[in-house]
């Protein structure tokens, strides 16, 4: 998957870079503000008490 991304994008190899880069930030963005808050509503985290001595 990674090699046919690679091939797929235009220009040499420095600007393929930074196209990559460029697309995990974008990736990345997204996860962040879209798909965890999202997720969020659906994980219920435990309630859980320490007792003290």
């Amino acid at each position: 998957m990674y090699g046919m991304l690679w091939r797929i994008l235009p220009g040499p190899w420095w600007t393929r870079l930074l196209l990559l880069i460029l697309l995990i930030a974008a990736v990345l963005a997204a996860l962040v503000l879209w798909v965890f808050p999202w997720a969020d509503h659906f994980v219920t985290p435990q309630e859980v008490t320490v007792e003290q001595p």
